[in-house]
C-alpha cells in the first residue's frame, strides 16, 4: 500500500453512491490510513439524510443529502463508488446516464452486476471496475476481488487497487470468476461464523460457560488462520499433522465425513456463486427492458 504521502488517491474527488457497510468500510479504511482526504469524499443515499449525517461525523466526509448536492457530487467526481442494494442498481444506475462523463470511474461493489450491465445501463462503454469485497473489510482485513473493463487505464487500475488495499488484501481476477470469488470469499465470513456458533454451542453443551465457550472458539479459528499464513502451509498439510492416527481429532473429522461437511461446503459456495449470477440476470433483464 501506498503511504499517505504518495496516495494517488490524495487528488481525487471520490462520490460512494449508497451508505452501507461496504462504503462505510472503505471509507474507515481511506480515511484513516489518510489515503484520501474527508473533504474530497462525499456520501449519498436514496433518501436517509440522517445516516449520511452520522458518517460525516464519523469519518468527516461530506454529506450530498439534497438533489442539488447530490448531482453536484456525481457530476464533479473522479470515481464514483456504487454501493446500492442490487434491486435498486438498475434504476439508480440508469439516472447516472446524464450526469456522469466519459472519463468517470465507476467502481461496483453490488453483487451479481456484469461490467457488460453497467455499459448496457449507461449506453457507452464507460470505464468500471467490478469488485467483491467481504465484511472483514470493516475490520481491515478484507478480501477483494477485482476486475476491470477494457477501458480502464493503467493509472485508474493502480487506484483501485489502492483503494480497496486499504481495507486488506485484493486478488485481480477475470469478470467471470468474480462469482467464484462471491462464493468462497464475499460470502466467507458467514460460513466460518456458522461453523463457529456451532463450535460454542457444542461446547456449551459439553458444559462450558458460554462466555468460556466463545473464547475458546474465538481464538482457535483466529490461531489456525495465523497458522496457514505464518507457516505457507496449505490447511490440509496442517490438519495432517494434528490428526493423529485413532486419536481424538481423527474420530472428529471421520464424523464431519460422516455428515458430509466438505461436500456441505462445497455445494454452499457454488450455490452462492449461482446466486450471485441469478441475481445480475435479474439487474440485466431490468436494464434491457429501458
Amino acid at each position: 500500500m501506498s503511504s499517505p504521502a504518495t496516495s494517488s488517491l490524495k487528488d481525487v474527488q471520490l462520490c460512494f453512491y449508497g451508505a452501507g457497510s461496504m462504503a462505510e468500510a472503505i471509507l474507515r479504511g481511506l480515511t484513516g490510513s489518510r489515503l484520501a482526504d474527508p473533504g474530497s469524499i462525499a456520501v449519498m443515499n436514496r433518501q436517509n439524510a440522517a445516516r449520511l449525517q452520522e458518517l460525516s461525523q464519523r469519518y468527516g466526509v461530506v454529506p450530498a443529502d439534497t438533489d442539488d448536492k447530490k448531482r453536484a457530487a456525481l457530476s464533479s467526481a473522479d470515481v464514483i463508488v456504487l454501493g446500492m442494494k442490487p434491486k435498486d442498481a438498475a434504476g439508480a444506475i440508469r439516472a447516472l446516464k446524464p450526469l456522469l462523463r466519459p472519463e468517470q470511474l465507476v467502481v461496483s461493489l453490488i453483487a451479481g452486476l456484469s461490467i457488460s450491465t453497467v455499459h448496457q445501463l449507461l449506453g457507452r462503454e464507460q470505464p468500471v471496475v467490478r469488485t467483491m469485497p467481504n465484511t472483514s473489510s470493516t475490520i481491515g482485513l478484507g478480501a477483494t476481488g477485482i476486475s476491470f473493463s477494457a477501458s480502464v487505464s493503467a493509472e485508474r487500475r493502480e487506484l483501485a487497487l489502492e483503494m480497496f488495499s486499504a481495507i486488506g488484501m485484493t486478488a485481480v481476477v477475470e469478470e467471470p470468476l468474480i462469482e467464484a470469488v462471491n462464493g468462497v470469499s464475499g460470502s466467507g465470513p458467514a460460513y466460518v461464523y456458522y461453523l463457529m456458533e456451532a463450535m460454542i454451542g457444542a461446547g456449551v453443551r459439553l458444559g462450558l460457560t458460554p462466555e468460556a465457550a466463545q473464547a475458546l472458539t474465538v481464538q482457535t479459528v483466529r490461531g489456525a488462520a495465523e497458522m496457514v499464513l505464518a507457516t505457507g502451509e496449505h490447511p490440509e498439510e496442517l490438519r495432517r499433522k494434528v490428526t493423529s492416527p485413532n486419536g481424538t481429532t481423527q474420530a472428529a473429522i471421520e464424523t464431519l465425513e460422516r455428515f458430509a461437511f466438505r461436500e456441505g461446503m462445497n455445494e454452499a459456495i457454488l450455490r452462492c456463486a449461482e446466486r450471485a449470477r441469478e441475481m445480475g440476470e435479474a439487474i440485466r433483464e431490468e436494464a434491457a427492458q429501458s
